[in-house]
């Protein structure tokens, strides 16, 4: 409602614009009746009229006859019609006595009379309006002689409605109508308020104002909470006209701060459309609140000049510097927006009221810009040096991609119906990574040859950027299956063969693959594939429901939907479901888990009815109990957000050390850490990590606890000691309680590629949208709380957004540091050194 009223005010002030300076045809004129009998005869009920009652000749009536016929048609807008009646020589009524012939005008709704005005008073087509519609206006429009009338009615509006205070030397001017004729569209909506009062508008005001001029403040009483709290006041800057004040009303009545998480390029304000700049405050989760308070102090201070709006940089990729903290985007059509590292809000207000200030900040960074670029064009020989190698080493052996089909814009669409499923690699032929992922793809299509309703194609988005842009592709290589009549399925796992080939056959089953009898159950839990499929190492998940858990059903049909490829997810529903479910101790519903292809099946009971709750459940049950680290599996365990129990190995552990910490981890009801282990045989990046830790290799096996997502403290456990479950439970009692103390402590900066990454289709082609990277996320540094990887602060609970009625005093102060977003963003662009693989 709030929305159509607004639309509905925007149209019907269009509409007064337009019909206050387009000629029309058949326009309003002046009226003539020949007689007040007639006149009175002919009111309706409801309707306006302004007569003035004149003899039939009368000379000097002829400079305010000019003055009243150019208001009729102004007056009709406002649905009033502008009557000369003529008055007989005989008639000495009231009305056309020789007392009030040309010497007054009446204002009659109906036939009530509302108003009489002596014709001195309306000198001119503005007077007129105004007078007429103040004496319309009466109880939408107080008049105030005094700040004491004028501070009750704040008190009766305070957490009710707006007001409008204006200020006009006198009665009949020009900005005296701009103010009826406002209050006429917007009296519903706010509280006018008039004063012709010099001294009211001083008691008002800080400054010393031009009492010779109109003046306009709009209060903001609606938000006030406490009687005692003043409501705050904005002023119009510019002169007291129609326009403006609707202008103003419409910058009033905008959010104070916009929340906003597309490309800045595509968003759109109601300050931009009025020719107002608009400032983006950047902002990250781990400041969201910091940044909120600073968004609405700089908006307080620049309401009514531009708009202001946060920017999270987790929800939306920008390819500018991390350190930038704000942007400007103007009204001009076709400028950039500016990417801007500011110190305080003092800069950012300056910002907008100092527009030289912008080419100033410009140059100085565009300085910066250049030492930075001289410092990169030194470490190209370290971007991506192992995958560049490679493919430089193998650049003359030509890839088997006679399998592959070339898609191109012409042929895109066409081709993705012929097939059951089509599989689109996006790369770039000229990029290291592209052309090594290219390779692999081209074994899978040597695996998969043969296999029916598979269409393995690829599309050089350097040979077709606008296709690539289409289709949302904002990183390269991507990979993705498209399927008629659903949403096409984006690959995110690893990029060798062997991942590659699981991910696209798993796709071609349904997922969760329904089964209708409980020997197919028994079948699918064992590890049988359908049929025309080869069997896959996968663990299978089987849900078991029965005909009362159909929220649950819907929850994992739906996780199956997102898992898709991923993970092999059966569901069985029949009426035998209770004894399928009973046989492995668990009731509907529930999971059932078959790994090591069926020798052991475990029953899990299903809790959470959510979607997500589900797809995270799912996801942590499949993962090892007690995993080997490897760098493919590693993000599946960082996402856990636990600190790690990892026992470094310089080949297979001991059978004995396998069963204590096997032990260890099967307390998985109770386990907030991640148990884990390390072969540096088979994942030499080990040694790398040791020496991060300890400067040098220590003896191996070494049992550390390391907790990368707070404080990023280093324990070793004692050497001295055996791996046993008993000697680590106790040891992590010591670390529970601070008597332990940390081996080494990781740097609180982030790990980073030694170089940005670049957009490369906007190089290509300027016209594409921009495809930039994530930043990626800085987790906050806390120290351990307990041996469960607790942090000191507990739950964070739930965050109380800030509202528009924040104070001056509980936002800051003018001249405040940017402290959410520039100190954290300046920190990010420093070469971190924090360990780069765990």
């Amino acid at each position: 409602m709030p929305a159509q009223k607004d639309r509905w005010v925007s149209s019907l002030v269009f509409l007064l614009f337009c019909a206050s300076s387009i000629p029309k045809c058949g326009s309003a004129s002046l009226q003539q009746e020949p007689s007040p009998q007639h006149y009175f005869s002919g009111l309706e009920a409801g309707k306006t009229s302004l007569a003035f009652f004149s003899p039939s000749v009368s000379p000097g009536a002829q400079p305010f006859l000019e003055h009243i016929e150019s208001s009729a048609e102004a007056l009709q807008d406002y649905g009033v019609s502008v009557v000369k009646v003529n008055c007989p020589k005989e008639d000495v009524s009231r009305y056309c006595g020789k007392e009030n012939a040309l010497r007054k005008a009446f204002l009659f709704r109906g036939n009530r009379l509302i108003r009489e005005f002596p014709t001195d008073a309306l000198f001119d087509v503005n007077s007129i309006v105004a007078n007429v519609l103040f004496a319309l206006l009466f109880n939408e429009v107080k008049y105030v002689e005094t700040l004491a009338d004028l501070e009750n009615i704040e008190n009766v509006l305070k957490g009710k409605s707006n007001m409008v205070f204006a200020y006009v030397p006198a009665t009949g001017t020009a900005e005296h109508r701009a103010v009826m004729e406002a209050a006429f569209v917007y009296g519903t909506i706010h509280q006018f308020v008039l004063t012709t009062e010099a001294a009211l508008l001083k008691a008002t005001s800080h400054d010393d104002p031009d009492v010779s001029s109109a003046w306009l403040l709009f209060c903001h009483c609606q938000q006030v909470t406490e009687p005692a709290q003043a409501c705050r006041r904005t002023a119009l800057a510019q002169p007291l006209t129609l326009l403006n004040i609707h202008r103003h009303l419409k910058l009033m009545g905008a959010p104070l701060v916009t929340e906003v998480a597309e490309d800045p390029e595509k968003i759109s304000t109601v300050h931009l459309q009025l020719g107002l700049p608009l400032v983006f405050i950047l902002s990250q989760k781990e400041t969201y609140e910091a940044d909120r308070r600073t968004a609405e102090f700089v908006a307080w201070q620049l309401l009514g000049k531009a708009g202001v709006a946060l920017l999270s940089r987790d929800l939306v990729e920008l390819n500018v510097l991390q350190r930038s903290n704000v942007a400007l985007k103007t009204p001009d059509e076709g400028m950039p927006i500016q990417y801007l590292v500011l110190e305080d809000t003092d800069e950012v207000i300056t910002l907008v009221e100092d527009k030289s200030k912008v080419k100033q900040i410009q140059e100085e960074e565009q300085e910066e810009e250049e030492d930075e670029d001289e410092k990169e064009n030194n470490n190209q020989d370290i971007q991506d040096d192992q995958v560049v190698e490679a493919v430089s080493r193998d650049k003359k052996r030509e890839l088997p991609l006679e399998q592959i089909l070339v898609l191109t814009e012409e042929n895109f669409h066409s081709s993705l119906s012929e097939a059951a499923r089509t599989v689109v690699l996006f790369y770039a032929s000229w990029e290291a990574v592209s052309l090594a992922v290219l390779r692999s793809y081209s074994e899978v299509a040597a695996h998969l040859q043969g296999s029916p309703g598979v269409l393995l194609s690829r599309v050089n988005c350097w040979d077709w950027p606008g296709l690539c842009s289409q289709e949302n592709v904002t990183q390269f290589p991507t990979l993705r299956i498209y399927q008629e009549g659903q949403q096409s399925v984006t690959y995110g796992g690893m990029w060798g063969t062997e991942e590659l080939s699981s991910f696209i056959l798993l796709s071609q089953v349904s997922c969760p693959l329904k089964l209708a009898t409980m020997d197919e159950a028994e079948g699918y839990l064992r590890g049988e594939f359908p049929s025309g499929l080869p069997s896959h190492h996968h663990t299978s998940l089987l849900g078991v429901f029965s005909s009362a858990t159909s929220k649950a059903r819907e929850a994992f049909e739906e996780a199956g939907n997102i898992l898709s490829g991923h993970v092999r997810m059966g569901m069985y529903f029949e009426d035998d479901a209770l004894a399928l479910s009973q046989k492995y101790s668990v009731s509907p519903p529930a999971l059932l888990l078959a790994r090591s292809g069926g020798r052991s099946v475990e029953g899990i009971a299903l809790s959470q009815h959510s979607v997500q709750d589900m797809v995270q459940m799912i996801r942590y049950e499949l993962l090892d109990i007690f995993p080997e680290i490897t760098v493919p599996n590693l993000p599946q365990y960082l996402q856990l957000g636990k600190p790690f129990l990892i026992l470094f190995s310089a080949g297979d552990i001991s059978q004995v050390e396998s069963k204590e910490m096997l032990k260890l981890a099967k307390r998985r009801p109770q386990q907030t850490f991640v148990v884990c282990w390390l072969n540096l045989k088979k994942t030499p990046v080990g040694y790398g990590i040791l020496r991060t830790y300890f400067s040098t290799t220590p003896p191996l096996p070494l049992l550390l606890w390391v907790n990368l997502h707070a404080g990023g403290q280093v324990f070793k456990f004692p050497s001295e000691q055996s791996i046993t479950e008993m000697n680590i439970l106790s040891w992590l009692e010591q670390l529970q309680a601070g008597l332990e103390i940390p081996s080494s402590t990781l740097s609180e900066e982030d790990w980073k590629p030694p170089l940005p990454a670049y957009d490369f289709l906007q190089m290509m082609e300027p016209s594409v949208p921009e495809l930039s990277p994530h930043p990626a996320d800085s987790p906050a540094q806390h120290p351990p709380k307990n041996a469960g990887g607790d942090s000191a602060g507990g739950d964070s609970g739930s965050r109380e957004e800030p509202s528009q009625a924040s104070t001056a005093e509980e936002v800051g102060v003018p001249g405040r540091g940017l402290r959410g977003t520039a100190p954290r963003l300046a920190a990010r662009d420093k070469p971190g050194r924090r360990h780069s693989e765990l």
